[in-house]
């Protein structure tokens, strides 16, 4: 079929930010704060991304034991949104709409252009350089040409669009599953006494599960007092995050695993016994997928080794974490043994992000922040989550707005950008400035 249409450019901006995630609202907020115009397309009604419509619990670590490392834009949000909680906290819970309120009223306060309901669907390619994306609303198609683009979707979908290089899974493709995230309500958290998992062996052995998935990361607590919480529960395996077929039929499943969930919480844990499931993720939350070839890979060497780079835009600290790839009992020995011993630090620990690993080697003008940056599996398993989403967000705005003017991300000065983004207030003790 040949479909030919002409469509309007709705947009002319400096820097264009695919995703309203934090990687996205990071880049975002830190190119308008350098003074360019910025348009943010976000394809759900909401910034956060994972954190937002996906229903994610809580928020990894932002300091490496000593040092504040998702600092800037990431722990200006994270001090917004749990004052309560002491910054070095492991974990944070995160109340999902106080949340997604925060980063409204952060956005709408900037200068920052943007819209909800809008989805990338095709990127215009000449000459190594992305003339303009194509974006479908509410009211049909239209187009913004940008400068410089920033891939902050999660999934590289604007890189892949364009035909940019990528690598995906292992080396057979498998990627690690998914999981979709719940609500629930009358939860006695004072009466909690074990981990979720201390009874799976036994729950498993019962008949209560289809799959015996011995990875249960488990409830987090939302609210004490009124007995909310957060659900990281369940797997959802052999998923294809390329292919919306084998993402319905995770979903699908997904849901129907809570049934199964709602009977081991209930029935194994003490604090439970009244649990009741709220609400289920209108989004799958996928783990792997994407990881878009840049200029330089982050590697495990780069972790064991705690890297240190000329043009590092930033440092972070945790673990590798590969989820069970299936439930043979070996595979949940091997992700124990990697996530809590072999590949975490020690307080103090951290490894560099060089700006490299954000320039896409297939474009001059794009950029790549979030979980999908230049790297292996093992590193994309621990720069994903959140915190590490904010620091590659962050330096990606900044270095799109010193690129804005020669419209290459290559021809930036590494101590200019790294300047900025200590006046941004990032965390870089290897600075060359």
């Amino acid at each position: 079929m040949l479909y030919q249409k002409e469509i309007e450019i709705k947009y002319e901006v400096d820097v264009f930010v695919a995703g309203g995630g934090p990687a996205g609202v990071a880049a975002a907020l830190a190119a308008s704060r350098e003074g360019k115009r910025v348009f943010l397309a976000e394809a759900r009604g909401s910034f956060g991304g994972a954190c937002g419509a996906g229903l994610v619990p809580s928020l990894a670590t932002f300091t490496d034991g000593v040092h504040l490392v998702a600092s800037g834009i990431g722990s200006e949000i994270r001090s917004r949104i749990a004052k309560e909680i002491p910054i070095t906290a492991r974990w944070t819970p995160l109340k999902v709409e106080e949340f997604k309120l925060m980063l409204d009223e952060i956005m709408a306060a900037s200068t920052v252009r943007y819209s909800f309901f809008t989805t990338l669907v095709d990127v215009a390619v000449k000459e190594r350089k992305v003339e303009y994306v194509l974006l479908s609303g509410r009211a049909g198609l239209f187009g913004v040409k940008a400068k410089v683009y920033i891939d902050c979707t999660g999934d590289g979908n604007l890189c892949a669009l364009g035909g940019a290089q990528y690598e995906i899974g292992d080396e057979t493709g498998s990627v690690m599953p998914a999981t979709l995230c719940s609500l629930w309500a009358n939860i006695h958290f004072d009466r909690r006494t074990i981990p979720d998992g201390a009874r799976l062996e036994e729950a498993i052995a019962d008949g209560v599960f289809t799959y015996a998935d011995r990875h249960l990361p488990g409830m987090q607590c939302a609210d004490f007092d009124r007995g909310i919480g957060g659900g990281n529960i369940g797997h959802m395996f052999d998923i294809d995050p390329e292919d919306e077929g084998s993402l319905t039929q995770a979903m699908q499943w997904g849901r129907r695993s809570m049934a199964e969930y709602t009977r081991y919480y209930r029935g194994y844990l003490t604090g439970f016994e009244d649990l009741t499931l709220v609400y289920t993720s209108d989004v799958a939350g996928v783990r792997e997928s994407r990881r878009i070839k840049a200029d330089h890979m982050l590697s495990p060497e780069d972790f064991l080794n705690r890297a240190v780079f000329d043009d590092e835009i930033g440092r972070y600290c945790y673990p590798v974490d590969i989820h069970v790839m299936n439930t043979d009992k070996a595979e949940f020995e091997r992700f124990q043994k990697e996530y809590m011993t072999t590949l975490r630090y020690a307080a103090g620990e951290s490894y560099g992000i060089p700006y490299r690993s954000l320039v896409v080697s297939s474009f001059d003008n794009v950029l790549v922040a979030g979980r999908c940056i230049g790297s292996d599996r093992s590193m994309q398993a621990s720069v994903r989550v959140v915190p590490g989403c904010f620091i590659t967000g962050q330096a990606a705005g900044v270095a799109a707005a010193l690129a804005a003017e020669s419209e290459n991300v290559r021809e930036i000065s590494i101590p200019l950008l790294q300047t900025r983004l200590l006046a941004l207030g990032a965390y870089l003790p290897n600075a060359n400035v």
